[in-house]
């Protein structure tokens, strides 16, 4: 059996029982859906019991990139708490001396020693007491972009540290730094994955059952290898080949990713690994990739001997916006009707909080679809219906409306209405040829970060909650011809135009591009534009005559020996115009904040409990503006004494919250941006809390090279 998506599963369909929706697949009824279809939640007499994570109070270790395999990044040490915290002060600072790239990767802890890329693209170990380097390795590529694990060995083989890095899959001696001989070919293995430059072939955290490590493909597929040999034992294919189930969901006119970039924990008990995995690709644009598009936008369970698929659940059906589910999954065990239940969640980019059994995947709250609008640009073929949950609450919101403009100074609201006024929005929009859509999330709600979660069941997830301005063009345009003489209109154009839409007319921010202009403006349309303007476009009525039509011909590609017509065709090539953040004139996000958060779930009720500001800007808090948050990318750690602590945000700080109402107990000021969430550990008695600060590259925030190692003064 497998588990129907939800797009499936309709209360009137003969075919479908009940309480048993996952036996059947009706594909001739799913144009035939009701306007809400629910599929029904897990009773309690249906979901397994607990099984497979440490007790409550019992993980004190940090031996892989978000914690353990489960994921939880929780820890059960209890020295650190809310009475003392606010004594919080450096114990030691490490740095790498390399700095090159931003890290994005949750340090491990195993023995004494903290293991770490660092943003030269080295390996290092680090005294985990007072930040002594201990040894250093250079592999080809960045290695353990988000993150690596610790194996203690085995069955006659060593323990070792294994991390990707480019094509490879390294095992690393962690006393030496020296390759592990025994591992494939002289301590590394090649991965038979695609590989992306900066990225790699995988770019999450493995994970390690019995002697299989799993690696999640960054392009595409996840594998298993024999961690001792690096022998490969299986392969899951995330776009399915002819014959596997799912193949049929994809037009194969083309072959796209359903990449699993995001990550990946393991149910170490049962043995199943889940994955998450992201939109296809390329985003925005779907007419090349037509159907529902499995295994994108899908949590998976996989048996972790084999790679069989146990079940699917899909969020998104057929993704044109790139709403990943972006952070790796977590376990957690939960209480529904006064039963423990064991689930999975993954939070996603459109806010969404993913509540699966952990092994029917069957959804804990009803999952409901909504109709979604339809694309009216030519040849895409958009799903009729998507997400729309209630259960759990939803902790950003995908919709951007008027309402929710910024008022933060009267210039900054006059600058947005009159760029909003140019843009579509709407609840899972489509892109629009040559006309900006704005959403919210584009780089989440959730990011790769991810949630932490507690034994009782409250998931703590930051959020991002800004506007983009997405513009799709009809790609078929040739670029200018550099060495040509410019014509009278190009040179019209880069005196008037090229500053708002580019000298490539791919546009700027987020003004649109005027590339494939010709496909859906008139000449007639054109010329009205540029004399009266239009929304945030001004007028320009004094524009000479002869300019003026210079400048048209130039835009619809009449002065130059191409052909202004090209064949049609039934899927015309598109492209979009990159990733514009929606900002005011000043800078700061053009909706309302805040503009950051940090959110509290209770997975037992679906409810949000709590949600706060994270971050703030220096200048506005001068200006006596309450905290608005600033978008961020670093991720929470929750620990037993009640104690959330993350980073990541534009201010440069690390912050201890209270986890039962949000409050902000502690901050310190980091050398630069925290750049992945931090680590907890204790030595000697002593409890650490330890941060990356190496400036995070999605803000373009300084780059830097440092770890900062926070602790209890030593009274000793």
């Amino acid at each position: 059996m497998f588990i129907v998506t939800a797009a499936t599963a309709r209360t009137d369909d003969p075919t479908v029982k009940t309480n048993d929706y996952w036996a059947v697949e009706d594909r001739a009824a799913r144009e035939k859906l009701p306007l809400y279809t629910n599929i029904p939640a897990a009773r309690p007499d249906e979901l397994t019991p607990a099984n497979g994570l440490p007790a409550p109070g019992t993980f004190l270790k940090w031996e892989r990139s978000h914690g353990d395999n489960g994921g939880m990044r929780y820890s059960a040490l209890t020295q650190i708490n809310r009475q003392n915290v606010a004594e919080l002060a450096p114990a030691w600072t490490y740095h790498s001396h390399d700095s090159d790239i931003p890290l994005e990767c949750n340090p491990i802890i195993a023995r004494d020693t903290m293991f770490t890329p660092t943003p030269g693209n080295n390996v290092v170990a680090v005294n985990a007491t007072n930040g002594v380097e201990l040894w250093r390795f250079k592999p080809e590529g960045r290695p353990a972009f988000r993150g690596l694990i610790y194996w203690p060995g085995r069955s006659g083989a060593n323990e070792r540290i294994l991390f990707t890095s480019g094509a490879l899959l390294y095992a690393l001696d962690p006393k030496t730094g020296q390759l592990i001989e025994g591992f494939g070919e002289h301590g590394k293995i090649t991965l038979p994955g695609v590989v992306r430059e900066g990225y790699g072939a995988s770019s999450a955290a493995p994970t390690i059952y019995k002697e299989i490590i799993i690696v999640p493909g960054y392009m595409k597929d996840v594998w298993g290898f024999d961690v001792a040999t690096g022998r490969q034992l299986w392969t899951f294919h995330t776009v399915p080949h002819d014959g596997e189930f799912g193949y049929d969901t994809w037009d194969k006119t083309e072959d796209y990713a359903a990449n699993a970039w995001a990550g990946m924990c393991l149910d170490e008990g049962r043995g199943i690994a889940y994955v998450t995995t992201a939109s296809p690709k390329p985003n925005y644009i779907g007419m090349r990739h037509r159907g529902q598009n499995l295994f994108a936008n899908c949590v998976i369970a996989l048996d972790a001997k084999t790679g069989k698929r146990l079940w699917h659940f899909q969020e998104i059906r057929h993704d044109i916006w790139d709403l990943d589910i972006s952070a790796p999954p977590n376990l957690a065990t939960i209480t529904r009707d006064g039963k423990r239940v064991d689930v999975v969640t993954a939070v996603s980019k459109m806010g969404n909080t993913l509540l699966l059994d952990r092994v029917s995947g069957k959804p804990i709250f009803p999952f409901r679809l909504r109709r979604a609008p339809t694309s009216d640009v030519p040849g895409e073929q958009t799903w009729p219906y998507q997400p729309d949950l209630e259960l759990p609450e939803p902790f950003v919101k995908l919709e951007f409306t008027k309402d929710d403009l910024t008022d933060r100074t009267e210039e900054a609201a006059e600058f947005a209405l009159s760029r909003f006024k140019g843009m579509r929005t709407g609840r899972f929009m489509p892109c629009a040829d040559g006309k900006p859509t704005l959403y919210f999330n584009v780089d989440g709600g959730a990011e790769w970060t991810g949630a932490c979660i507690d034994p009782e069941g409250h998931l703590y997830v930051t959020a991002n909650h800004i506007g983009w301005a997405i513009t799709m063009f009809r790609d078929d345009d040739p670029p200018d011809d550099d060495n040509a003489p410019k014509t009278a209109g190009r040179l019209v154009f880069e005196k008037t135009c090229a500053v708002c839409h580019g000298r490539d007319r791919l546009g700027v921010g987020i003004s649109p591009p005027l590339r494939g202009l010709r496909h859906h403006m008139s000449e007639e349309d054109i010329t009205k534009q540029i004399r009266d303007g239009k929304n945030a476009m001004p007028a320009n009525p004094l524009m000479r005559e002869q300019d003026l039509k210079a400048l048209v011909d130039y835009l619809l590609l009449r002065d130059r020996s191409i052909p202004s017509e090209t064949p049609k065709t039934e899927r015309p090539i598109y492209s979009f115009a990159g990733y514009p953040r929606f900002y005011d004139q000043e800078g700061y996000p053009a909706n309302k904040p805040p503009w950051g958060t940090l959110n509290c779930i209770n997975l037992n009720t679906g409810k949000l409990e709590w949600k706060v500001p994270l971050g703030e800007y220096a200048a506005l808090k001068a200006k006596g503006v309450p905290i608005t948050g600033t978008e961020n990318y670093g991720g929470a750690i929750v620990t037993a004494s009640g104690l959330l602590f993350v980073s990541g945000t534009r201010d440069n700080k690390i912050r201890a919250f209270d986890k039962t109402n949000g409050q902000e107990l502690w901050s310190a000021e980091l050398p630069w941006a925290g750049s992945a969430p931090p680590a907890t550990y204790e030595m000697a008695g002593r409890q650490y809390v330890v941060i990356p600060a190496t400036g995070v590259g999605h803000l373009g925030t300084p780059r830097g090279d440092a770890w900062v190692a926070f602790a209890l003064p030593n009274r000793k």
